[in-house]
């Protein structure tokens, strides 16, 4: 799962990375409205943080705009600014829920749990596709009800893929999603065809029934009983 951070407090951006990273999730920043708008063109998150006072433009009118181009990712706006007016605003341009500052990790960790299980999952605690079935909140995964034992990118290839049955995914997209931002530019894709044959070869062990097929010179398909 992949977060953008959008605050220009360098120290708060720097406490919210080292506490989403232990959650295990991939976390891009950016630190202005400018930034903030080109990651967001360019780049697909499960999840965006977004503070309302940014030094160049405030992050409502961010907020609008990313609405007006079709943006369909999860939106908690993050603001000092405990404003009914700014909830109501920000809720009804779009946001899905608005934590005001300061607040504790644990809940903001929650909340963002909350806003994906939501949006992604139809709000259960458990993903099932055929036979398999991931806890999100443990990141557990099992197979026929038998633990399948993953390493964290084996786990985070198929949390993506499982989240998207049947939908042809590039390995870019997949590489953006699982690695981070940029990683498009790597000169090229071995490590993602590693961990997908590892992963592959697991669940066909464990008798799977959805499977990872590859679509030659397209991406992989993760292919629903």
């Amino acid at each position: 799962m992949k977060i953008l951070v959008i605050e220009d407090d360098v120290e708060l951006q720097k406490i919210l990375r080292q506490s989403l990273e232990k959650e295990r999730y991939v976390v891009e920043t950016a630190s202005c409205f400018r930034t903030a708008l080109e990651k967001s063109d360019l780049y697909q998150y499960d999840c965006i943080l977004l503070d309302v006072m940014l030094p160049d433009g405030n992050g409502l009118d961010l907020l609008a705009r990313l609405k007006e181009d079709g943006l369909q990712e999860n939106i908690i706006i993050i603001s000092a600014r405990d404003s009914l007016d700014d909830k109501v605003l920000g809720l009804n341009i779009g946001a899905d829920d608005y934590l005001p500052k300061p607040f504790h990790l644990a809940e903001l960790n929650a909340r963002i749990r909350s806003v994906v299980r939501r949006k992604l999952n139809g709000g259960k605690n458990v993903i099932e596709c055929g036979n398999i079935r991931i806890h999100p909140d443990a990141c557990r995964v099992s197979v026929n009800g038998a633990e399948l034992e993953l390493n964290r990118k084996e786990y985070d290839i198929l949390h993506y893929f499982i989240l998207r049955p049947n939908r042809l995914l590039n390995k870019t997209v997949l590489a953006e999603a699982v690695w981070g931002d940029h990683i498009d530019q790597s000169d090229n894709f071995d490590f993602i065809y590693a961990q997908i044959k590892n992963l592959r070869k697991k669940l066909q062990q464990a008798k799977a029934t959805p499977a990872i097929k590859a679509v030659y010179g397209l991406g992989y398909k993760f292919v629903a009983p």
